[in-house]
């Protein structure tokens, strides 16, 4: 985690509390260093900005990580919906890429 762009990016929600970049960022930050406030800042995100795409992989990810496996697969199928209602065909397939994967861990 690098602590000065933690802290400009704490500094700019400040200023906009409702960015979702701003907040998908400060989730990616501390994705190395605190996982629990990675979480919390991808959940938010999931809540407040369900049209925000980036979030979902990128949540579903960490909760593979954290072995919440439900969880990972709901957040990989809603992300798919959403790539394909946006007509994102790059994130539709990053997505349906990684839950395959997903699903084929799960089978062995």
């Amino acid at each position: 985690m690098n602590s000065s762009r933690l802290n400009q990016l704490l500094d700019f929600l400040k200023e906009d509390p409702n960015d979702p970049f701003t907040l998908y960022a400060i989730a990616t930050e501390y994705r190395s260093s605190d996982i629990e406030k990675s979480r919390a800042y991808y959940e938010q995100l999931l809540s407040d900005h369900p049209d925000y795409l980036p979030t979902y992989y990128h949540a579903a990810q960490l909760y593979q990580q954290l072995e919440l496996t439900p969880l990972a697969k709901q957040t990989f199928e809603s992300g798919i919906e959403l790539a394909k209602k946006q007509e994102n065909v790059l994130s539709l397939r990053e997505l349906q890429n990684a839950y395959n994967e997903l699903l084929f861990e799960e089978d062995e």
